[in-house]
C-alpha cells in the first residue's frame, strides 16, 4: 500500500472522501454541524495538518490522515474501503514517519476508540466538549504501547 503526500489539489476529493466517512461512521453527528465542517476543512484545518493519502490502483483516495505536531488530527477511510488495513497503514505511517503519539476521538464513535485501543493507544483524559466549542465529548488518546 503506497502512501503519498496529498497537497491542495487533492482537497475537493479529500473533502468527498471525509464527508462520506464521516456519514458512514458519525451518526451523531449533526447536519447543521457537518455542513459547518466542511469549509472549514478546506479554509482552515488542511492547511494546518501534513496529509498524506492512500489511493487506489486506478488513482483514487481511499483513505487520508492529518498530522501536526505529534498528534493524528484526522484519520478518515471511504466507506467501500473500511477493513482492507488502510487506516492501520496511516496510523502506522503516522507514528513511524510523523512521531504520532496522541489522538482525539469522539466519545460518541465505540469503533473508533477500539481501533485505536487495539493498536495501543489509551484514553488519558476526557473533554465535554469538541475543538470548536461542539457538545461532542472528545477522548483524549496517547499511546501507551507499540
Amino acid at each position: 500500500m503506497q502512501i503519498e503526500p496529498a497537497s491542495s489539489a487533492d482537497y475537493s476529493e479529500l473533502i468527498t472522501l471525509w464527508e462520506a466517512s464521516v456519514r458512514a461512521t458519525h451518526d451523531f453527528l449533526a447536519e447543521e454541524d457537518l455542513l459547518m465542517l466542511k469549509p472549514l476543512l478546506f479554509e482552515q484545518f488542511f492547511d494546518a495538518v501534513a496529509l498524506h493519502v492512500v489511493r487506489s490502483p486506478s488513482g483514487g483516495a481511499l483513505g487520508f490522515s492529518g498530522v501536526a505536531q505529534g498528534k493524528l488530527e484526522m484519520l478518515f477511510i471511504a466507506p467501500q474501503a473500511r477493513g482492507l488495513g488502510i487506516g492501520t497503514a496511516l496510523l502506522d505511517h503516522a507514528r513511524q514517519a510523523q512521531g504520532v503519539t496522541n489522538v482525539d476521538v469522539n466519545e460518541q464513535n465505540p469503533a473508533a476508540l477500539a481501533f485505536y485501543r487495539q493498536r495501543g493507544f489509551e484514553v488519558v483524559g476526557r473533554s465535554p466538549l469538541d475543538g470548536l466549542g461542539k457538545h461532542y465529548p472528545l477522548l483524549h488518546m496517547a499511546l501507551t504501547r507499540d
